[in-house]
């Protein structure tokens, strides 16, 4: 499963993404920003213990402003958000997944 395009569309603030199975996933941006999967968002696991960020207090201007989208390897995209925050790096599979919380 890849992807054959991934589109930002700004004005509806969402990320189309048509796959090579023909399926197409739509995002929201706000979606793709609030369940980054990064360390910093989500926590780690080392040695068998979780550990959980402290969650974000407020809203930061340009969080849900997405900047640009990197390839990372053949299987994910790596997003830079306005407001600098840049270490999510969200698999094929991951954004598939994601599409389950939009329904």
């Amino acid at each position: 499963m890849r992807p054959l395009q991934i589109k930002q569309d700004p004005v509806a603030k969402e990320l189309r993404i048509t796959w090579d199975d023909g399926h197409v996933s739509v995002l929201p941006i706000k979606l793709l920003r609030d369940e980054c999967p990064c360390a910093g968002c989500k926590g780690e696991v080392l040695f068998g213990k979780v550990y959980k960020p402290a969650p974000l207090s407020v809203f930061q201007e340009g969080m849900y402003e997405l900047v640009s989208l990197t390839a990372v390897g053949q299987y994910a995209i790596q997003a830079v958000w306005k407001d600098g925050h840049d270490t999510g790096i969200y698999s094929w599979e991951y954004l598939r997944a994601l599409e389950q919380a939009v329904k």
